[in-house]
Formats: structure tokens, C-alpha cells, sequence
């Protein structure tokens, strides 16, 4: 028993020297040492930068924060505390080497460091590079201190940089300074910009290269492939090979990328040819190897993707989910579930490409079965894998399908930000609940222009043009509308009739917003005065557009002049829509039923024959019903329906049963049930 006594008393000893040590250190009290002041250690970088001492030297060896701790009150007893060089390597083990000691390196360079030199600096900004304030106050201390920054400095700001202002003030600095020169910095500075979407400015680095490189005109190819700048790239490529740079596997994947984005099989299979004869690629390259399969796959060449697949001796969960994504968008879902089953190792991007397919197909079966083995699997899901669930219920309209997903969402506690929050107002108003999209609405606290232009375009297709007109109105107080709000606003006007207003508001796009409006909006105001056969400032918008009418703009006139009869227009509007969509029924038949219904009848038979003369066919009508999850489609008098004989059965007992009013007259009678009969049988 006094044996325990005195290990606690001893053990609570250590304790309080401990704590004391600490609190000496936070309150930036430098230790004396009982030794002698000609003892004490003087250290002169410009002399020896070398690891001699001891402490430094079990420094190099830690691992551990409370390792550390020991070390630096070993640092704080010998009186190296302050001195330039043991700080800098201080510094560098616990923002550096071990970065969860950032928080104990921000208190040595605060408190202890009162000559931070270059490398010290660099270090704390390179430490900090993920919050901004800090690492550009340390910069303006580097600065006010007299010490000139090198490449590295300006290297690690722009990692810490996050918007154009900052990287764009770098690269004065880095030119000021003389830094600029540096081939590695001259290419960060092209990649930010590029990625900033400032093509000209990444150009304009370019140019001022003295001796540019193969990666430096790689960073080009591929941020100008991105954004689908073909004849850029193949520029840059000229001009790389004019300078006797070699393209390499990092080239060919920026033109494989730029072949993909613009859906360019032909010029990919070159590509594709001179990597195979340059022997770029083999079986182990999995990126380019993935660059091809992909470029492949949106190209549409799914056969040479699947080729390329099967001879890959070496595959990742990339390899596999650009195969599955493929077969499920072009539609070919078995093909897809059999790359899906066979796949060694799923994860959510796996998923989530699987599910997709089969919503965008829209079987909700399918999908909830899937989104029930993954759980099974215990992949959580994300976002993306809830749009896809969202959209399989919007392909269908299955308002209970929505309602589950919407619950399980909750239940699960996942967070309804902007993004999924506009998905379901989407999903509840296209499938017949504006109500529910409402209160998912008032539900998000923090609403992007994407929430407000949803609701909005909700509310202009279920008929509540003032609903869309105040709310327009209420979502200027925290966010300003974009092009599309604007497309909805005024769908909503012209839904609803309201022809001064929508003007007003078309007319202030430009004056009030600064938005320049495009050839949608345009076809919005036609649309609008069509509606109120306003037929001569229709005319008088589409003389005056800056750019030539589209299809749906002549197509607005033509449905405008059949509901009010308007032959004339209806003639321009028709010969318009037929030149530029000569394979599509919708302006032969307008027109047709136009002039049929006029009387014209000639010209309604004419038009049918110059239809029929051009190969153009009638789409049949269709209609659909969901029962239990599943899709059942009905098309007139097609019979080839597995259940039709119940179906038919159930109509003739429909029919049986109807019970018409005493108002009705005998012919009618027999009238309506001759023409139900045609329908049925």
C-alpha cells in the first residue's frame, strides 16, 4: 500500500511539472538553463546547418505529438528555443512532416521565432496554403521583414489561392520579384488559369515563355480540351511538334479527352493509331488506357470499348465503371448489369451508373431493388445515387415512387441543400403535387437561383402565373435571377395570359439585369403574343430578332394560328418549319389540321401527300399507365398487349355501365357508342 502511495504522489508530481512546462510554453516564457551562460548554445546557420546536437537528432527520430512534446521542453531546457535553425526544423517536423501538429507550429512561429528566416516562412505558408488569410498575413510578415520570396513561396501561395483576384496578384509579385522565369512556376500559373476558365491569360504566360516545355504545352492541350476548344488544341500541338517537342502519353490523353467532348470517333481513331504505332500504350498504362475507353464510350463505339477492355491485362474500378456507364446511357442495360455483376469490387460510382440506367429507362422496380442491395452492401449513398432515384420517378410521373425517396432522405437525416432540394420541387410539380413542392421549398434554408427558378417553372406549368410573378419578384431580395429564371417567368406569362407584364419583364432583361436575351427567350415572347393573337407584333419580334427563328419559335407561331384560325400566318410559319425540320410530322400535321379546319381541304390533303412523298410518318399516340412500379404503354388498336383480352373485358364492362344523362339524345347515343366501338375493336 505505501509502495502505490508513493508511485501516485510521484506519478502527480510528474504531472504538475508537465503542465507547468506547457503553460510556460503557451504563455512564451523562454527557459533558463541551470548551466552557465558561456555554456549555452549558440546557433549560426551561416556557419553549420548541421544535425549535431542531440535533441535535433531524436527530433528527426519522433513520431508521436507527446514524443514531441518531451523533445521540445528537452529544446526549451537547453536554450535553443529561438535560435533560427533548431526553430526552422521545429517548424518543419510539426507543420510539415506531421501536420496535425500545425496548431503547435503556429504557436512556435508566433511566439518563439523572432528571426524567421526564408525556409521558416515558406514553411508556415505552405502548412497554412488551405486557409487563405493566414498564409497571405505571413506573406505580408515575410515581406515587411525585408526577406525576399523565391519560387517556392509564390508555389505555395497559389496553392492557397481560390480566387482569380489572389492568383492574378501572384503572378505580379512572382514578376516583380524576378520569380517569374521559373518554368515550374510559369506552369502552375497556366494550369490555375486554365482551370479559371482564363483561357487568354494562360495563353498570354505561354507566350512570355522563354523555352517552353512538353508539359507546358501539355497543361495547355489539356485545359483547352476540356472546355472543347478543338482547333486550339491541335494549334498547340502543331507548335509543340514545330519545336521539336516530342507529344507524349500525357498529350494523347489531352487529345483523347478533346475526341470524347466533342464526340469525335474519326479523329479519336487517329489518335487511338498513333499512340498503338508510337507504342504509347500498353496494357499496364491504365490511364491512357482509360482515357481511350472513355473517349470511346462517348464517342458511342462501344464495340472498340468493350475490345480494348477485354485485352486489358490490368483493370481498375475506373476500367469497369466507364464500361457499365456506357452500355447503361445508350440504353443496352442487360449488357451493363453483366459488366455490373461480374465487376471484382463495386463502389458508389458503380452504383450509381447502374442505377441511372434503369431510371432513365424507368423502372422503379429495378431501381429500388438495386438502391436496396447497396444498402445490403453497406455502400452508402450520396447525392448523386437520390437524383438518380429522383429521376426515375420523374421519367414516369410516379408520385409515390418521389414521396419514398423524399422520406427515406429525412428518416436518414441527410441534409436538403440547394441541389437536392431543387431536384425534389422538380420531381413533386412534373409529377402533379405542387403542394408538396411547395413545402419542400419553404423547407430549404438556404436557396440558390436554382431553387427559385424551379418553383417558378413549377408554378408557370401548373397555371399559378401570379404565384410565378410574386415569386420572380421576392427572389431579387436575395439572389438575382439568371437566363433561365427568365425563360420560366415568362412561361408562366404566357401560360397565364399576362401580356403587358411579360413584356415588361422581356424588356428588362438587357436595361435592368445586364442579361442579353437569347433565342429561348425570344421564342417565350412569341409564344406570348401568339397566345393573344398578337399575329403583327409576332411578326414584327421575329423581323427584329438578331438572330434567325429556331424550330420551336415557328413551331410557337404555327400551334398559336391553329388555335386562332390564322391561315395566312400559319403558311409562312408552316414553309419556315418545314425547311428546317423536313423529317419531323409535328409542322406537316399542324398545317394539315390547320388548313382542314379551315376548310381547306386540297391543301390539307397536299400537305399530307407531300409528307407521306418525303417518307415522314405520324408518330402514333401514346399512352401510359404505372401499376405495382411497372410501365404499361397503350398505342391505338394494338392488341399486342400480354393482358389485352382482360383489358378488353374490363372496357366492355366500363361501357356497359356508363350511364349518360336524359339530356342526350338516341343518335348521340348511338353515335358515341359507334365511334367507341372503332376505338376498342
Amino acid at each position: 500500500m505505501q509502495s502505490l502511495k508513493q508511485i501516485f504522489f510521484t506519478l502527480t508530481a510528474l504531472r504538475i511539472i508537465y503542465i507547468y512546462i506547457m503553460h510556460c510554453f503557451r504563455s512564451g516564457f523562454r527557459f533558463l538553463s541551470s548551466a552557465s551562460a558561456s555554456q549555452r548554445v549558440d546557433w549560426d546557420p551561416t556557419v553549420s546547418l548541421a544535425l549535431k546536437h542531440a535533441t535535433l537528432i531524436l527530433l528527426e527520430k519522433c513520431h508521436t505529438r507527446d514524443h514531441f512534446k518531451q523533445i521540445l521542453a528537452q529544446i526549451m531546457r537547453t536554450n535553443l528555443i529561438g535560435q533560427t535553425f533548431p526553430m526552422s526544423r521545429l517548424i518543419s517536423f510539426s507543420a510539415i512532416t506531421h501536420p496535425e501538429n500545425l496548431d503547435m507550429a503556429v504557436r512556435l512561429f508566433q511566439h518563439h521565432t523572432p528571426h524567421p528566416n526564408l525556409y521558416i516562412y515558406n514553411s508556415m505558408i505552405s502548412a497554412l496554403s488551405l486557409s487563405l488569410n493566414q498564409s497571405f498575413a505571413i506573406y505580408n510578415s515575410l515581406l515587411r521583414s525585408c526577406i525576399y520570396p523565391d519560387r517556392n513561396t509564390f508555389l505555395f501561395l497559389l496553392q492557397a489561392s481560390k480566387f482569380l483576384s489572389e492568383v492574378m496578384q501572384i503572378h505580379c509579385h512572382a514578376i516583380i520579384t524576378g520569380s517569374f522565369s521559373y518554368s515550374y512556376l510559369q506552369n502552375s500559373l497556366m494550369k490555375i488559369y486554365l482551370e479559371k476558365g482564363k483561357m487568354g491569360l494562360a495563353h498570354q504566360v505561354l507566350q512570355q515563355m522563354s523555352a517552353p516545355d512538353a508539359v507546358s504545352f501539355n497543361i495547355m492541350i489539356l485545359g483547352y480540351a476540356k472546355k472543347g476548344h478543338n482547333i486550339e488544341v491541335l494549334k498547340f500541338l502543331q507548335e509543340m511538334v514545330g519545336l521539336d517537342l516530342k507529344p507524349d502519353e500525357f498529350t494523347m490523353l489531352g487529345l483523347l479527352i478533346l475526341c470524347g467532348h466533342s464526340e469525335d470517333a474519326r479523329l479519336g481513331k487517329s489518335v487511338h493509331a498513333w499512340i498503338v504505332r508510337r507504342c504509347l500504350v500498353k496494357s499496364s498504362n491504365l490511364i491512357l488506357n482509360n482515357a481511350l475507353l472513355d473517349m470511346y464510350v462517348k464517342c458511342k463505339e462501344l464495340m472498340i470499348a468493350q475490345s480494348i477492355f477485354n485485352a486489358l491485362l490490368r483493370k481498375d474500378t475506373i476500367s469497369w465503371n466507364t464500361m457499365i456507364a456506357g452500355y447503361a446511357k445508350i440504353g443496352d442495360l442487360e449488357i451493363a448489369h453483366s459488366f455490373f455483376q461480374d465487376m471484382p469490387c463495386r463502389d458508389i460510382v458503380s452504383w450509381n451508373s447502374i442505377i441511372a440506367g434503369y431510371a432513365q429507362k424507368g423502372d422503379c422496380l429495378m431501381v429500388r431493388r438495386l438502391f436496396a442491395n447497396m444498402a445490403a452492401e453497406n455502400i452508402q449513398p450520396d447525392v448523386v445515387t437520390i437524383i438518380n432515384l429522383v429521376s426515375a420517378a420523374v421519367e414516369i410521373g410516379a408520385l409515390h415512387h418521389g414521396r419514398w425517396i423524399h422520406g427515406w432522405v429525412v428518416r436518414m437525416q441527410m441534409k436538403i441543400d440547394a441541389f437536392l432540394g431543387s431536384a425534389f420541387i422538380d420531381m413533386y410539380w412534373k409529377c402533379g403535387s405542387i403542394e408538396r413542392a411547395c413545402m419542400v421549398f419553404r423547407e430549404i434554408t438556404e436557396k440558390d437561383v436554382t431553387v427559385w427558378t424551379t418553383m417558378i417553372t413549377g408554378f408557370a406549368f401548373h397555371g399559378y402565373g401570379s404565384k410565378a410573378l410574386e415569386l420572380f419578384y421576392d427572389m431579387q431580395e436575395y439572389v438575382m435571377p439568371n437566363q433561365v429564371t427568365f425563360i420560366a417567368v415568362l412561361t408562366a406569362c404566357s401560360h397565364c395570359g399576362f401580356v403587358s407584364q411579360g413584356l415588361r419583364i422581356f424588356y428588362s432583361m438587357k436595361e435592368k439585369y445586364g442579361i442579353e436575351p437569347g433565342v429561348e427567350h425570344y421564342g417565350c415572347l412569341v409564344d406570348l403574343l401568339g397566345r393573344s393573337g398578337r399575329f403583327a407584333q409576332v411578326k414584327n419580334v421575329i423581323e427584329m430578332m438578331p438572330m434567325k427563328p429556331s424550330q420551336s419559335i415557328w413551331g410557337a407561331v404555327l400551334s398559336a394560328c391553329r388555335a386562332h384560325g390564322n391561315v395566312e400566318m400559319a403558311e409562312i410559319a408552316g414553309k419556315e418549319l418545314l425547311k428546317l425540320e423536313p423529317q419531323k410530322e409535328g409542322g406537316y400535321v399542324l398545317l394539315s389540321n390547320i388548313y382542314a379546319t379551315s376548310g381547306r381541304w386540297n391543301h390539307s390533303d397536299k400537305i399530307r401527300e407531300i409528307m407521306e412523298s418525303r417518307g415522314v410518318k405520324k408518330i402514333a399516340g401514346c399512352s401510359s399507365v404505372v401499376v405495382d412500379g411497372i410501365i404499361h404503354e397503350f398505342v391505338a388498336a394494338d392488341k399486342r398487349h400480354p393482358r389485352w383480352v382482360e383489358i378488353q373485358s374490363i372496357l366492355f364492362c366500363l361501357k356497359s355501365e356508363m350511364k349518360f344523362g336524359t339530356d342526350f339524345s338516341s343518335e348521340l347515343l348511338q353515335h358515341h357508342a359507334h365511334v367507341t366501338e372503332k376505338l376498342l375493336y
